[in-house]
């Protein structure tokens, strides 16, 4: 049965439901990974040293899933979701292996690097395949599967790590990876059938220039961001360097882009209001996301005192809220429109970051979960319909590119409140190993203002939104399959 997308159709022989449990299983394993090895560092380095090097398993991951995203959503565009969520699979699959055999602690870094490039394929694929089979009623709903996979993963990475690592082998937190991307493979091969894009494929070229100096800049400005003021400091030679040589390559990105006849990301989409202001609020998300994840536990531990599970039963309340508030923004925004949904979510998220601020040593953890569960609801409502509104808004042909934009724009976020948060942390704490209570809630009271200024940030990009009934396209999907 076809579907229609825009101007173009996308066949497929059967019904949805094994594509989308594809999908979610896919994107299990990219969640999964982000988090999984976080509780086996120490036996990792008792296995293979290089303690030193460690933080690189987690930096190398994100870095080479973020820069390929951009390029990954262009050559969809091109070829088709399907090879390039298969090439993204099997990507992280060698990954896996390579990972679960690496004999050296540089060996396993280069190796998460494989598994990142998988990644940066499979996370926007999936919401972009999603886009492609449903209708904009139903992707909301869709969405909240898949964002309710990132929650789960959340909790039970650290968990799983733990157990492979202590009863197994940490080894095992890898190869596991290999049955579970053969059957998401072999549910996406068996299920999902495209017709669109081979007169698409022949119409356009792949810009190789341009590929090599979008991943070349983004690689070294995101480098620079994570590892500023920790491998080096932000004004030595190298941080410098590093910045500098990442900002010639991004400026002669853009010469080349604006002279290519089929460019890697198509600057134009940069001008339109809907896709700079969806962007701009994936961009907050992705800040908000990482600055919770990463020091609403050390709160809970350090300051309240609690153990490690019960901070992250402080967190995972956020990634409860996020899937609950997804599912169900489908009938709000066809009720009231994205820009009111977004401007809903981006109110909840911006109170729920205006009572980080009351947190104190004398506050209870369940007060941590709920004001971390308000925020998770606001980030459903405003970060699934401000997605949809971008992928609605242009052709078949586009989504791709709009799609891995917007994912692109979360890294770069993530990125920069790593930097942002990390250096508001060291400005109260500096070299303490361990700081005491009160220094730690003053540091980490820094970071909650800076959430809330990012959430401030978030509701001004949703305003920016255009109104109901003024995107630049109507999305046109047609009856949905089965």
């Amino acid at each position: 049965m076809a579907i229609g997308t825009g101007t173009k159709s996308v066949g497929l022989n059967s019904e949805r439901g094994p594509i989308l449990l594809s999908l979610m299983l896919s994107t299990s394993l990219v969640a999964l990974d982000s988090t999984i090895i976080a509780t086996a560092v120490l036996t990792i380095v008792g296995d293979l040293g290089g303690f030193a090097q460690f933080p690189w398993l987690f930096s190398i991951y994100l870095l080479a899933q973020a820069v390929s995203v951009p390029i990954y959503g262009k050559l969809a565009d091109i070829f088709g979701r399907k090879p390039i969520m298969l090439l993204g699979i099997a990507l992280f699959a060698a990954g896996s292996l390579l990972c679960g055999i690496a004999w050296s602690m540089p060996a396993l870094i280069m190796f998460r690097a494989l598994q990142g490039l998988g990644a940066g394929a499979v996370q926007p694929m999936a919401l972009t395949i999603a886009g492609d089979i449903y209708t904009v009623a139903e992707r909301a709903r869709v969405q909240g599967y898949i964002a309710s996979v990132w929650g789960i993963s959340s909790v039970l990475g650290p968990t799983l790590g733990g157990l492979f690592s202590e009863y197994l082998s940490w080894r095992w937190i890898f190869l596991i990876n290999l049955p579970l991307c053969a059957i998401a493979a072999w549910t996406l091969i068996r299920n999902f059938t495209e017709n669109a894009v081979d007169r698409h494929a022949r119409r356009q070229r792949i810009d190789y220039l341009g590929a090599v100096l979008l991943t070349t800049g983004a690689s070294l400005v995101i480098l620079g961001l994570l590892e500023g003021g920790q491998t080096w400091a932000w004004v030595s030679p190298v941080g410098i360097g590093v910045f500098v040589v990442g900002a010639l390559a991004l400026i002669a990105f853009v010469l080349v882009e604006r002279r290519a006849a089929d460019p890697i990301l198509p600057l134009h989409m940069l001008t339109r209001r809907i896709l700079v202001a969806s962007s701009l609020v994936s961009m907050a998300v992705g800040a908000i996301l990482l600055g919770l994840t990463s020091y609403v536990p050390t709160f809970v531990q350090g300051v309240l005192g609690t153990g490690a599970l019960v901070a992250g039963f402080a967190l995972a309340l956020l990634t409860i809220g996020w899937p609950i508030a997804a599912s169900l923004a489908g009938r709000v925004y066809l009720r009231v429109g994205f820009r009111t949904t977004a401007l809903i979510g981006s109110a909840l998220a911006l109170t729920g970051s205006v009572l980080l601020l009351l947190l104190s040593g004398s506050s209870q953890v369940w007060q941590v979960g709920a004001f971390c569960f308000v925020i998770g609801l606001g980030m459903g409502l405003v970060a699934a319909p401000t997605l949809i509104a971008a992928q609605s808004s242009v052709d078949w042909g586009d989504r791709g590119v709009v799609t891995s934009t917007n994912m692109f724009a979360r890294a770069i976020g993530s990125s920069v409140g790593v930097a942002v948060f990390g250096a508001l942390v060291n400005s109260r704490v500096g070299e303490n190993v361990e700081p005491d209570p009160t220094e730690l809630s003053g540091a980490i009271h820094l970071v909650f203002l800076g959430i809330l200024a990012v959430a401030i940030l978030q509701t001004v990009a949703s305003a920016l939104m255009p109104g109901r009934g003024k995107t630049d396209k109507v999305d046109r999907v047609a009856q949905p399959v089965g």
